[in-house]
């Protein structure tokens, strides 16, 4: 074979040869494609100092309205065919839009009288991710995410920065007085003066009667989720801690510890004191112990929140899906609300520790 026909012959097979090394790579890389479980959603409202006798029946069925319509507006796209980032984005967005929960509207205030919000998104098939910290001005959180992770080569953005991308990416800005709450500004002021008491233990006491006061460490949204291709996402939004000072970013943004995402193990969202769930990389680990442990997502789950962060002395919860569709819910708080969806029509709300989830 002379010079001119190598050349033309290896012009033809290199297209095809490098195609099938880039598909040999990529399922080295991530794995063949695993049994699926039906579509299901899972979210949560956040987790802390939750329980019955501090909670009026009007105000609980208020939360469970608000969780019902985030499982059933996430689940409607599952249910048409769409993807698991679409169905979890909706769903949190339900949640940042209700001044209940400490996301979006009702995002609890920092020490300067502030509302400065996290939040993470991650897609379980190739494993990416965008995440936002300490934002003011952005109506969803969640959806600034999304845009960090789809539009930009980054996966974390914060502070000017992230709302400047934000706002070239055309999501709604708002002026922050949007996100005034009079019940959470109540809140900062009596923790402000509870300090000046030097943390009088009456005082604490009445604090922790406050359904609101849960989240002053607890308060955050997520939601994760399996659609029809069998891919898992998980999103993750919040406001943070109540009082926080100095430019604080908790665990929610920081991927690994407040939200992850794997096709091969499961996708986790994560509420609870973010600086334990970043020094024990809480959603990681729970994937980490499915893969080189060979647990059951249920068996890894419980163990890290109700055995590892017990014994480190970390609180809160965690909720789980893998790509068969089964689901854990586990929190070592007094509460967590919660709820999952695996059928049209039936989504389960859940508040306390003593309710009987099915699962």
């Amino acid at each position: 074979m002379n010079l001119l026909k190598f050349i033309l012959l290896f012009s033809i097979l290199l297209p095809i040869e490098f195609t099938s090394f880039a598909l040999s790579f990529q399922k080295k890389a991530f794995g063949p494609p695993l049994e699926q479980g039906r579509p299901a959603l899972v979210i949560h409202g956040g987790a802390g100092t939750i329980t019955r006798k501090n909670m009026s029946e009007d105000m609980e069925q208020a939360y469970r309205e608000v969780l019902k319509e985030a499982l059933e507006t996430g689940y409607a796209i599952l249910d048409n065919g769409g993807s698991a980032v679409e169905a979890v984005i909706a769903a949190v967005m339900v949640m940042e839009d209700s001044p209940l929960f400490n996301a979006g509207k009702g995002s609890v205030f920092t020490n300067e009288g502030k509302n400065e919000m996290d939040a993470a998104i991650m897609e379980g098939e190739y494993r990416n991710a965008g995440a936002v910290a300490g934002i003011t001005t952005v109506k969803n959180p969640i959806k600034a995410a999304f845009e960090v992770m789809d539009n930009s080569p980054h996966v974390l953005m914060a502070g000017k920065g992230a709302e400047k991308f934000a706002a070239e990416r055309h999501l709604e800005i708002v002026d922050p007085s949007y996100f005034f709450e009079e019940k959470r500004y109540q809140q900062l002021q009596r923790i402000i003066d509870t300090e000046r008491q030097q943390l009088d233990h009456s005082h604490l006491s009445e604090l922790e009667e406050d359904p609101f006061f849960k989240d002053q460490k607890f308060g955050t949204v997520g939601a994760v989720a399996l659609d029809k291709q069998g891919n898992v996402a998980a999103a993750t939004s919040t406001g943070g801690m109540t009082n926080k000072r100095y430019g604080r970013v908790g665990d929610v943004p920081i991927i690994g510890a407040g939200t992850y995402a794997d096709n091969r193990t499961c996708a986790v969202s994560a509420t609870g004191h973010g600086e334990y769930f970043i020094r024990n990389v809480v959603a990681h680990e729970i994937a980490s112990q499915i893969k080189y442990a060979n647990k059951s997502l249920k068996e890894a789950a419980h163990h890290v929140i109700m055995e590892q962060m017990v014994d480190f002395g970390g609180s809160g919860g965690v909720i789980c899906i893998d790509s068969k569709g089964n689901i854990s819910m586990p929190f070592n708080s007094s509460g967590m609300y919660r709820g999952y969806i695996r059928k049209k029509g039936n989504p389960k709300t859940f508040i306390y520790n003593d309710e009987a989830e099915g699962l």
